[in-house]
């Protein structure tokens, strides 16, 4: 019921050990950007399989040892560039191309981040 996740759970969805199907979502087409296509598009630069209706998407996870880093599209769309950072966070050389776009609704975005990582480093 909180369709703004989709893009996050679909980031993470790779990560799983089973496909993850995300329902209702049709509307998403119609933010910022196609958040479907723009989950879709991404995923597939990861070398993720995702499939697409009108109104979901159903991510499969990543084959082992297929984990890559790419050079991602963001949009300009803000939730599109915040759920795709968390890729980087497990897997080197995932890029955005729009990284401030994150401005229009959390400008620290990227602050906050670093200091989660930071803190995870460390074990605090």
């Amino acid at each position: 019921s909180f369709s703004d996740q989709a893009l996050t759970l679909a980031a993470l969805a790779p990560f799983a050990d089973a496909p993850v199907r995300i329902t209702n979502i049709g509307h998403i087409r119609r933010q910022e950007c196609d958040r479907i296509a723009a989950i879709v598009e991404n995923l597939g630069a990861l070398g993720v399989e995702a499939l697409d209706g009108p109104d979901w998407v159903e991510v499969r996870p990543w084959a082992p040892g297929a984990r890559r880093g790419a050079a991602l599209r963001t949009f300009g769309d803000h939730r599109v560039a915040m759920a795709f950072a968390l890729v980087g966070l497990a897997v080197p050389g995932v890029s955005l191309d729009d990284a401030d776009c994150v401005g229009k609704t959390f400008e620290g975005y990227w602050g906050e981040l670093d200091r989660l990582r930071e803190a995870q480093a460390s074990g605090t």
